[in-house]
């Protein structure tokens, strides 16, 4: 079974009110693509909610009230409902949301046909080692579902960028780096051990970070002598994190970004059962074909390439035990 964990769809009404390319309101497009390429099952979500994936002056992706996120919600579930067998969804999460938004996000959650979180890695440059993540993360160890951690419309850094190329290629490939990175440093996994988190675009640099974060842990020298503890104190914990590598080496990735260099790297450092199938697509145009073709050229035995196609995000989302 090969199980594609990071596509997406929208609304017909949301393409007239956002920019946004055609294939992302082309549903049977969509699912003819995937059946001509053998892809089995896609797990779809929006990391902007009812928002937008493009900069709009005066539309803020943060501050959705709850009914237009149930209505967005209703949307995917019926749409799921017709699709039974090729489709499951993420519920869109605002990491740094109320009380409300969070109640919000678990009553979604009770429909099975949502299998998942999806949440930014930034919020109007805020990290996710935020102490006001804390919720957020409660929540989602405590739902046991796994959570796509994806770039926002708007990457940190980039506000004043014009080029949208830059701005989907580059920015927000460092913003999930980013955002992963800080998770793993934050302390959030010692905290939250049953936490299950997916970076979207291959989990952007993570493969590079560990003699980094390694690094960024240690205590150093200070002008007026250490703070307690000898090292700084992470954000989520207010102490310094057991071992960032360790988390890092607990996170999974998907195979979005489309190059072999960059998934044969996560396949050393993380390991093939920590790599999910994932193609970005819509509104990623390449070929279905050639994101199944790129995972068999890997210099992976045939049962590990199988774990990146389909075994691990099976057992991940527990796909089996689900209607």
């Amino acid at each position: 079974m090969i199980i594609d964990i990071h596509g997406h769809l929208s609304p017909p009404e949301a393409a007239q009110r956002f920019p946004m390319p055609p294939s992302l309101t082309d549903v049977d497009g969509m699912l003819t693509a995937r059946a001509e390429a053998g892809i089995d099952l896609t797990i779809i979500g929006s990391p902007v909610g009812a928002g937008a994936m493009a900069r709009v002056p005066g539309v803020d992706n943060f501050a959705q009230p709850r009914d237009r996120l149930r209505r967005f919600h209703d949307w995917m579930s019926g749409l799921i409902a017709s699709f039974p067998d090729q489709l499951r969804g993420y519920v869109y999460a605002n990491p740094f949301g109320d009380d409300d938004h969070l109640d919000g996000v678990r009553e979604t959650l009770a429909d099975p046909g949502f299998v998942g979180l999806i949440t930014p890695s930034s919020v109007h440059g805020e990290l996710l080692g935020s102490p006001r993540a804390d919720s957020f993360f409660a929540l989602a160890a405590e739902a046991g579902v796994p959570v796509l951690v994806h770039a926002p419309a708007e990457p940190i850094g980039t506000e004043q960028v014009d080029e949208i190329g830059f701005v989907e290629q580059i920015g927000r490939f460092g913003d999930v780096t980013m955002g992963m990175a800080m998770v793993a440093f934050a302390g959030w996994l010692d905290k939250y051990p049953d936490l299950r988190l997916i970076g979207a675009t291959g989990g952007g640099a993570l493969a590079l970070l560990p003699e980094r974060l390694q690094t960024a842990a240690r205590p150093r020298p200070w002008g007026g002598g250490a703070p307690p503890g000898g090292a700084t104190p992470s954000p989520a914990s207010g102490r310094p994190p057991a071992d960032p590598v360790a988390a890092l080496q607990r996170m999974y990735v998907d195979t979005s970004p489309f190059s072999a260099a960059h998934l044969a790297l996560n396949a050393e450092v993380l390991g093939p059962e920590r790599m999910l199938f994932g193609t970005d697509s819509p509104p990623i145009s390449v070929p279905l074909k050639e994101f199944r073709h790129m995972i068999e050229k890997l210099p992976l035995d045939k049962a590990s390439q199988q774990l990146i196609l389909g075994g691990n995000a099976e057992a991940l989302f527990d796909l089996r035990s689900r209607p």
